[in-house]
């Protein structure tokens, strides 16, 4: 498919804007390229083309905040209430730059070296090959050049998982390495929460505390918080397809996947953030939170990355990865950014030193396409004071791939007149039905409700679904849960034996959502010393 086509000048829409200004900004402190009517109209636009129900964004120029706004709601219900400055959403993988920002601490004060062993500090930390795990070095914990594929051993850490930290260690070493050591970049969450693991280690503190007090208090980053938030919070964002109420504060699961993704902050508390950075590690006021070499350290190329689609348009000659951040060249200027997709939201924080700007994007959308859409707009117009219609671009992004999965769907997807569902007699059902066990995602049943079978994952809050049948021992398994894991339904492919014995299963999903890793699993039946299935 080619991505690369031309780009026309953004079509701004005029109309009531639905926004709460945290405070009145005077165009001339924004960026050149920038004034608060343009940011407001492009937002509303892009807000209008991908039906995104909130978004807060927020600019830093020179230091200061210059720009700090709420757009829309805070919810998917229309009657929810407006976002604004201080909505806490969820920020995704922009949890990892506190992660490797609480390890440059600790670099600074003596206590780990960037290049030390995991298992001098992390005596447990296995990996799958014992030479690969006496060189893994902390550094390599944060740039995804493991050799591990993309998004391995996600389901540990999403997809209701309630895995533990712990857990999560324990099934590393059997996650399969899909190429050479610190050769081929593969995003990689696990390796983020090993990185958490450490930081507990080295301090004798839970990274939730380390992170809340040493970063997110310390650098005074108003509403942004390192734990889930909970009932009684009342400026929050829900995400999209999540309708779980808020838990009680005591009841709250600080869950595994915390390091790598779990922070919720505001715009505002964002922003601060992004003055820190661009002060080289220090707060406005003059405190230090960590030293301009480790900020340095964080922003330097560690890993190579391949270049965009879109590489050409932006003139980007170069793509890699920091420690917790990204970087390229963009329109001439050096851009270290992020993205964060979790529970509905995706953010997006976008950083040009040299021009001494950042942007901070917060939405309660599960699609990237409004959020990149955005960043790349407004960075755009910093970086050469004009913009192509970024919009329009990400939008045809979202209705090709629209298009090309609808005609996949009806002509050879399962169902399809060249892949019929069969059914199955009671006798063929009970070939499949059992115990299974995987060696790093654990036990899995098959089991057996009125004439569906059905699968089920443990260590998951309602993971399970209903396996509708192909030929060939092959099925689809069409998950419960329709509004948060129906992009996660998988082809599951049983496997027997010479004599025909069902033996096993391996798994494929069906969408393109990476961090349901199901080509990862290979979960074995698990049999009684009578050769039966346990019940």
């Amino acid at each position: 498919m080619n991505k690369r086509r031309a780009l026309y000048g953004t079509a701004l829409l005029a109309g009531a804007l639905m926004l709460r200004p945290a405070y009145r900004v005077q165009a001339a402190e924004l960026p050149s390229g920038l004034t608060a009517p343009y940011i407001d109209a492009t937002v509303e636009q892009a807000r209008k083309a991908f039906d995104v129900p909130g978004i807060a964004v927020a600019v830093v120029q020179d230091g200061k905040i210059v720009f700090n706004r709420g757009y829309g709601r805070r919810a998917e219900d229309v009657h929810s209430a407006p976002v604004d400055s201080s909505t806490l959403f969820a920020i995704g993988s922009n949890t990892k730059e506190f992660t490797a920002t609480a390890l440059a601490q600790l670099v600074d004060a003596g206590k780990l070296k960037w290049d030390d062993r995991v298992i001098d500090h992390l005596p447990e930390f296995r990996v799958s090959d014992p030479w690969i795990t006496r060189d893994f070095r902390v550094s390599d914990l944060l740039t995804h050049h493991s050799g591990m594929g993309l998004g391995a051993g996600d389901l540990m850490l999403f997809s209701h998982s309630t895995f533990t930290r712990k857990d999560v260690l324990a099934g590393l070493a059997y996650m399969p390495f899909t190429a050479p050591f610190r050769k081929e970049y593969a995003y990689n969450n696990l390796l983020y929460v090993v990185a958490g693991a450490l930081v507990e280690r080295v301090t004798g503190h839970s990274w939730e505390d380390i992170v809340q007090t040493r970063l997110i208090d310390a650098s005074g980053l108003a509403a942004c918080q390192s734990t889930p938030p909970y009932k009684g919070e009342t400026d929050v964002a829900t995400g999209q397809g999540d309708h779980t109420p808020l838990p009680e504060k005591v009841a709250r699961r600080f869950p595994a996947v915390g390091p790598a993704g779990s922070i919720w902050c505001s715009a505002e508390g964002m922003a601060r953030w992004a003055q820190i950075y661009l002060g080289g590690g220090q707060t406005p006021e003059g405190k230090r939170i960590f030293s301009s070499e480790s900020r340095d350290t964080l922003w330097a190329p560690h890993a190579l990355l391949p270049l965009p689609d879109m590489a050409a348009l932006t003139g980007t000659h170069f793509r890699a990865y920091g420690y917790g951040w990204f970087m390229e060249d963009f329109f001439g200027h050096k851009r270290v950014w992020h993205t964060g997709t979790i529970g509905g939201m995706v953010s997006y924080v976008t950083f040009l030193p040299e021009l001494k700007s950042a942007v901070v994007i917060l939405t309660n959308h599960d699609d990237h396409n409004a959020t990149y859409a955005l960043a790349t707009t407004l960075s755009a117009r910093i970086a050469t004071g004009h913009s192509a219609d970024w919009i329009s671009y990400w939008k045809h992004e979202e209705d090709e791939a629209k298009a090309h999965d609808s005609v996949a769907a009806t002509t050879t997807g399962p169902g399809s007149p060249a892949r019929p569902f069969v059914t199955l007699q009671t006798s063929q059902r009970q070939d499949y039905m059992g115990d299974y066990l995987d060696n790093w995602r654990g036990p899995i049943s098959v089991t057996e409700r009125g004439q569906d079978l059905r699968l089920t994952f443990s260590k998951a809050d309602g993971l399970a679904g209903t396996l509708k049948a192909l030929p060939h021992d092959l099925f689809v398994v069409r998950w419960d849960n329709r509004d948060e894991d129906s992009e996660d339904d998988a082809y599951v492919q049983f496997e027997r034996d010479v004599t025909g014995k069902v033996m096993g299963m391996k798994m494929q999903l069906l969408g393109s959502d990476f961090s349901f890793d199901a080509q990862d699993l290979h979960p074995r039946k698990v049999e009684t010393a009578h050769g039966e299935a346990h019940p």
